[in-house]
């Protein structure tokens, strides 16, 4: 038996069942990253000490009948915005290469809860801040269906693990778009909840009105059961809200009888391309066979969302990055000459040119005499864009359409145009500024063998509906779990 072939959920049943041994699970994982990692780099740390004491100390509660969890043994991967207690986290960033929390994001603790294995933390554009995974000073990640092409970001590394077997599901977090869109281009499940659900507590502030952390997986019902898994509710996070359900594994249901889905004229048109537009049309009529109604529609407003999004993401994030300074923690220059000049040569020196885009966009829209002109006029548009959702919703169950314009980029494209890098974020970010569900599922590929991947868009709260739809398409469609066969090669 294949170890890695299984999904988290086969693996944990297996477990439960004395037919694989969690430190077996370990090994093979460790084993899989040891041969992928110098290919792929989907990790910033691989913590094989603590895996094989969890394992250990998962497997006694395991075998006493004290753990019960149907992800318990499982080796789950972490992204590196993430706190752990005594753990390097450093959000791929030079600035915070040294830096140890003394506490851990309660996402984390969750997952510890369910008794599943933390692997390691995984590579990520700089903050949070790209959409290539390239902007990492730890290098970029590798697409492991084509290790010339980028894996998206900026959970690209969490998304590629999960692609390359180097973890059974991983978290990841989305501020514009950035599980849905790394997912879409590793051919991997990933999910945005709605805005709240689960904790913050512990996550690396990007933008602290849009971010998000949600599951990456192999297939629906592991991302359904991971979101299970950490989703809660936190009164030291103040954005985090208590739900009445978090049953999300109740949702996979293979039935859409009924369910009403929307296409968005608006994504279908100009800018996108040819076969993810046909990949994703064929999907609706996958969902329309098994007794979906499936309707064109004008969302409206899309164009402004790009304008509204990284205006808004740029302010937060200035705003957030400023406690980075070299005088509590992380990195400080060493050469310097007082206060003032030891604040500019440490952020000079330790923050990537992505990060110093978006830290200086964000104070000129800040700032005095801009701060209505811009600032204020994007949240008006983050409000109409709700609007635009909100009657949406009041004749669809889902909203359809592609999770990415393209497949994967190249590695090296995307850094050289800033602004064509941020387009790429248009079907995404509108999710982020609404505060709504959002989920990518593989739909196949084009016709270089790049994945590409749907998005699936629900009204608050209703990640049960976006569960079922693509648990419906996946079990339509007989998806079987797909990993490359030799990632270390440039095809």
């Amino acid at each position: 038996m294949d170890i890695l072939k299984l999904t988290a959920l086969e693996l944990g049943e297996k477990i439960k069942k004395k037919e694989v041994s969690v430190r077996e699970a370990v090994d093979a994982v460790l084993a899989r990253a040891e041969e992928a990692e110098p290919v792929i780099n989907s990790y910033v740390t691989l913590d094989r000490e603590g895996a094989y004491a969890q394992a250990d100390e998962i497997q006694k509660k395991i075998d006493a009948g004290e753990l019960d969890s149907p992800l318990a043994g499982v080796p789950v991967a972490v992204k590196d915005n993430m706190c752990i207690r005594g753990q390097l986290t450093t959000c791929s960033s030079k600035i915070l290469s040294n830096f140890k929390p003394t506490y851990t994001a309660e996402a984390v603790e969750n997952l510890r809860k369910a008794g599943a294995v933390i692997i390691g933390k995984t590579n990520m554009d700089e903050f949070a801040m790209g959409s290539t995974t390239e902007t990492s000073y730890y290098g970029p990640t590798r697409n492991p269906h084509n290790t010339a092409h980028v894996p998206g970001g900026s959970s690209g590394g969490s998304c590629a693990a999960v692609a390359a077997e180097e973890c059974f599901c991983a978290l990841g977090s989305d501020t514009g778009g950035s599980i849905r869109q790394p997912s879409s281009f590793c051919g991997v499940v990933g999910m945005k909840p709605t805005y709240g659900t689960v904790s913050r507590y512990g996550l690396v502030a990007y933008g602290s009105s849009l971010d998000q952390i949600g599951p990456i997986a192999k297939d629906v019902a592991d991302c359904a059961a991971l979101l299970e898994a950490v989703a809660s509710h936190d009164q030291k996070d103040s954005t985090s809200i208590l739900r009445e359900d978090y049953h999300f594994t109740e949702a996979l249901v293979d039935d859409v009888s009924g369910l009403r889905i929307g296409i968005p004229r608006d994504y279908m048109g100009e800018g996108l391309d040819g076969e993810v537009k046909e990949a994703v049309l064929r999907a609706a009529d996958v969902l329309k066979a098994r007794g979906a109604s499936v309707e064109m529609f004008d969302l409206g407003l899309v164009k402004y969302a790009i304008p509204a999004y990284y205006t808004i993401a740029a302010a937060e994030a200035s705003s957030n990055l400023e406690r980075f300074d070299g005088v509590k923690y992380g990195y400080r220059t060493a050469d310097y000459d007082g206060l003032h000049d030891m604040y500019k040569r440490t952020r000079s020196e330790g923050f990537g040119a992505e990060v110093k885009r978006r830290i200086m966009l964000g104070s000129f829209v800040l700032s005095s005499g801009y701060y209505d002109a811009y600032y204020l006029k994007a949240l008006r548009v983050k409000a109409l864009i709700k609007q635009a959702f909100d009657r949406a919703f009041e004749k669809f169950d889902v909203i359809l359409g592609p999770a990415a314009p393209t497949t994967a980029p190249e590695l090296g494209k995307s850094l050289s145009d800033p602004l064509k890098m941020y387009l790429g974020d248009i079907y995404t970010i509108s999710v982020n500024l609404a505060g709504l569900p959002g989920m990518s599922v593989p739909v196949g590929k084009d016709s270089r063998g790049l994945p590409i991947g749907m998005q699936l868009i629900g009204n608050v709260f209703q990640e049960k509906t976006l569960i079922r739809a693509a648990y419906t398409y996946e079990c339509a469609t007989e998806k079987q779990y797909e990993t490359p066969a030799e990632f270390g090669k440039e095809a």
